[in-house]
């Protein structure tokens, strides 16, 4: 076999022939839920999907799409699920968001951690883990769950906000990247904050807003803090999501992409990462 340049497309021939793409491996990732208000659980994580041998097409168009972070909560009720990503015919799950006041987390790729008193949402099997409860006692909100792990409960004896659940560490782009962290719950007056992990938000006390997420990572909000008889914050938004495709850089490049991805070899592969919905054919 050797290797051929012609028009900046690397292929590789045999017996005279480009050799085509036939398969290649993916990551997708959803887009993280937020946090929620006042006291509150943290959003859980984008639902995390990723193999290789996914069989592709000739000249048929792939559908890539890009989930969008879920809203922290602003008041009452939970925080908004994150959306779906897509990649052909894999789907991973959104997030749940984060429960507000007493309401419960929301199931999703990985669940929405509870608010004071309430329990963590469900995850879904093969892609994100469950979030934590919170307790009442204290008035702390859980974790959100992970791609790794389940979100921690609040803690009723010393009233600490539950961390996150671990995210996914990846390194289909060249370099080791972590995905799809849970959001930190949040706690009343000065009691200690829930963690996010792998770009999840931090929770807050002291009536403050919970933290964002890191755009592109999955990850969930933060939970808003709270003080007695005074304010109430609101939940930090869910990060958006992405999805990664590579495969041998001996093969052929894609024919055409929309959405703008960005390009490059790592590793001995030909790498696409897309931060925006769009297409990809071979």
């Amino acid at each position: 076999m050797s290797l051929t340049h012609i028009g900046g497309v690397i292929s590789a021939q045999y017996n005279g022939l480009n050799y085509p793409v036939t398969t290649v491996e993916y990551l997708v990732v959803a887009g993280g839920g937020g946090g929620g208000y006042s006291s509150a659980g943290g959003g859980g994580a984008g639902g995390a999907l990723t193999a290789t041998g996914y069989a592709i097409t000739l000249g048929s168009s792939i559908t890539v799409t890009i989930g969008a972070g879920g809203a922290g909560a602003t008041g009452n009720g939970t925080g908004t699920s994150g959306s779906n990503s897509v990649f052909g015919s894999i789907t991973s799950t959104g997030g749940g968001g984060g429960g507000s006041g007493s309401t419960n987390g929301l199931s999703g790729g990985s669940g929405g951690g509870g608010g004071y008193g309430a329990n963590g949402g469900a995850g879904t099997s093969g892609q994100g883990s469950t979030g934590g409860n919170g307790t009442n006692s204290l008035y702390t909100g859980g974790g959100g769950g992970g791609a790794g792990s389940v979100g921690l409960n609040g803690n009723s004896t010393s009233g600490n906000a539950g961390n996150s659940g671990t995210g996914l560490v990846s390194s289909i782009t060249g370099s080791p990247i972590q995905y799809a962290g849970g959001g930190g719950g949040g706690c009343n007056s000065s009691q200690l904050v829930g963690l996010g992990a792998s770009g999840g938000g931090n929770g807050n006390n002291n009536g403050l807003n919970g933290f964002t997420a890191i755009a592109n990572t999955g990850s969930g909000g933060g939970g808003g803090g709270a003080i007695g008889g005074g304010a109430n914050g609101n939940g930090g938004a869910g990060g958006s999501g992405i999805v990664v495709i590579r495969y041998p850089s001996y093969l052929s490049q894609a024919t055409s992409t929309t959405g703008s991805p960005t390009y490059y070899q790592a590793g001995g592969y030909n790498v696409y990462v897309f931060y925006a919905s769009g297409t990809i054919t071979f």
